[in-house]
């Protein structure tokens, strides 16, 4: 696919046979840590969240030719780490990394939505603020953030509509 500057896209990629790509805690802050190195000076973030198993973010491309390099970069590094700490060979990904475009505000809040509920979906926690290693607690918080919250808010209403739309669907 031909990315397209200032473009939105929902970018994911999971374990190759649907196998752990975050073994511990810390595997899940390495790869945060790598994606603020290499991927976010070329990116507007929206949404991330990252499962044990897969990885999913909706952010705009500002610079089309860094973040190719970037994300490349980023997931080499962090298999490279991965097998070398876990003494394991091989892809840790199921093929390339998947990208799909994001062409409308009304879709814009959906995306978010999924994203955000992961980890609700997949029974991991009871309320979305509980798990650590997604962007919707960045929202309910005042703490600085890489995420662009105030434009997120902008298409939901403000916080709380942010808030009602997510809990729509909360048991």
């Amino acid at each position: 696919m031909k990315i397209e500057e200032g473009g939105c896209y929902h970018i994911y990629n999971r374990g190759n046979n649907k196998g752990k790509i975050f073994f511990e805690e810390g595997n899940y802050i390495f790869f945060l840590k790598q994606f603020k190195n290499y991927v976010l000076p070329s990116v507007d973030v929206f949404a991330y969240c990252l499962m044990p198993n897969h990885f999913h973010f909706f952010i705009r491309i500002n610079d089309g030719v860094n973040y190719e390099k970037g994300i490349k970069n980023m997931l080499i590094s962090y298999t490279k780490a991965i097998n070398q700490s876990y003494n394991r060979v091989g892809s840790l990904w199921q093929g390339r990394y998947k990208l799909k475009k994001v062409d409308s505000e009304a879709y814009y809040a959906r995306i978010i939505i999924y994203i955000h509920q992961n980890p609700l979906a997949s029974r991991l926690v009871k309320k979305m603020e509980d798990y650590k290693y997604s962007s919707f607690s960045s929202y309910l918080s005042d703490e600085p953030s890489s995420i662009c919250k105030s434009e997120v808010l902008e298409w939901f209403g403000g916080l709380a509509g942010f808030i009602t739309d997510h809990k729509v669907n909360e048991k």
